[in-house]
């Protein structure tokens, strides 16, 4: 019975104090330190900006309300799409977050917004954030 108890004061001891386990040459970190890969990605608040050039079917009123809603409602991103025309390519402009903007580049890339569109990235451009967008804008027909 003693035997267990002292396992288990250890067990306990390990999970509540990291330090019991820290060698004392990696128990001091420099302030500057990296702890995580994630720490190498940039501020997450960072204000960025892209230019994401779609091809498929992306002149149709469905998916441009699907890019609306993504981009504008649902991550508050400013921004535009180019109007409607004859191609089977349009062009997104998006400012925001690091973050959103990423995660709206993502949701480009997936290319599966519903009702048998077919969508695709052809390419996406980093910008410089220039500001002039107090909102996300799309023209949805003339």
């Amino acid at each position: 019975m003693n035997k267990f108890l002292s396992i288990l004061f250890l067990v306990v001891l390990a999970c509540t104090s990291t330090q019991a386990f820290v060698s004392p040459l990696t128990s001091k970190i420099a302030a500057n330190t990296k702890l995580y890969a994630s720490d190498d990605v940039a501020d997450k608040d960072e204000i960025v900006a892209r230019r994401i050039i779609v091809t498929g079917d992306v002149q149709g009123g469905y998916y441009r309300a699907c890019v609306n809603n993504e981009a504008g409602k649902f991550r508050r991103l400013i921004g535009t799409m180019t109007p409607p025309d004859d191609t089977r390519e349009a062009e997104i402009y998006v400012e925001g977050k690091r973050k959103m903007v990423d995660g709206f580049v993502r949701w480009c890339k997936k290319g599966n917004v519903g009702l048998s569109q077919v969508t695709a990235v052809k390419d996406v451009i980093e910008e410089v954030p220039t500001g002039l967008y107090d909102g996300f804008y799309v023209k949805t027909h003339d």
